[in-house]
């Protein structure tokens, strides 16, 4: 006898010895049960499909937020660990999903605001300093 249909009898046997059922009844529900196991353990040894993007890769980086192509939560800011836990680096998931190798994987906002708080450091400057005192 198939597994599935021994299993379908062990559950139909349950259900039977909780409640009156007719012969009917225990044949239909049988019958249900087993084609319902045998569906499930076929689309279980089914070669999956590689699940797409949660959303279009172009419109996943918005003015508030980014949204993660792995499973569709929006962020700030894309983490290292976050996409740790998808089993990607920064490099790889900016190569999957088709973007830019230096790409920041931020909110517009947030690419922004950094990139004035930089221009305010003015750090370049501070560099030279040293570097021209140096040379005298």
């Amino acid at each position: 006898m198939e597994d599935y249909l021994k299993e379908a009898l062990e559950i139909v046997k349950a259900q039977a010895s909780v409640r009156t059922m007719t012969d009917d009844e225990i044949t239909s529900m049988l019958k249900n049960v087993a084609a319902g196991i045998q569906a499930a353990a076929e689309a279980e040894t089914l070669p999956s499909e590689p699940a797409g993007p949660a959303m279009d890769p172009a419109k996943a980086v918005k003015e508030g937020s980014v949204t993660c192509l792995e499973c569709g939560k929006p962020f700030k800011v894309l983490t290292k660990k976050h996409l740790a836990s998808h089993g990607l680096s920064p490099d790889e998931y900016r190569a999957k999903y088709g973007y830019k190798k230096g790409a920041p994987l931020a909110a517009k906002s947030l690419q922004r605001e950094r990139r004035k708080k930089m221009k305010d450091m003015r750090l370049w400057e501070r560099r030279r300093k040293p570097a021209a005192a140096a040379a005298e």
